[in-house]
């Protein structure tokens, strides 16, 4: 059985680039386009990994990481952060708020398909 990922990403192009470089590494790829759609999409769709923008409208991505760690069901679930911001003041945001992990844009689909491998055995 593949692995379930939701993507939440306000581009439409990069959850298109994810869900390419992920279906063809095997893993199954949901999407949503901010943080506000994310927190509905997860509980519909209850996937093993979220990977999160940052910057996006209505709720950004250490919004969605804090609500998503609120719901019991999602306090384990591994997150990963893939953003263009990679600053350690960022990054130190996305651990307090419960990421798992931070990968940058433009990302490697093999290093980020080894990432998931991780983080979501």
């Amino acid at each position: 059985m593949s692995k379930l990922i939701l993507t939440v990403d306000d581009s439409a192009s990069m959850r298109m680039l994810l869900k390419t470089s992920l279906t063809a590494q095997g893993f199954a790829i949901e999407g949503a386009n901010d943080g506000v759609h994310g927190l509905e999409r997860i509980q519909e769709v209850n996937p093993d990994l979220l990977i999160t923008d940052i910057n996006m409208p209505k709720m950004d991505g250490f919004g969605l990481i804090e609500e998503v760690r609120k719901l019991p069901q999602f306090r384990g679930l591994p997150i990963l952060v893939l953003s263009t911001e990679f600053s350690d003041e960022k990054k130190a945001r996305a651990r307090e708020a419960g990421a798992t992990g931070w990968i940058t844009k433009p990302f490697d689909p093999t290093k980020l398909g080894a990432a998931i491998r991780r983080v979501c055995p």
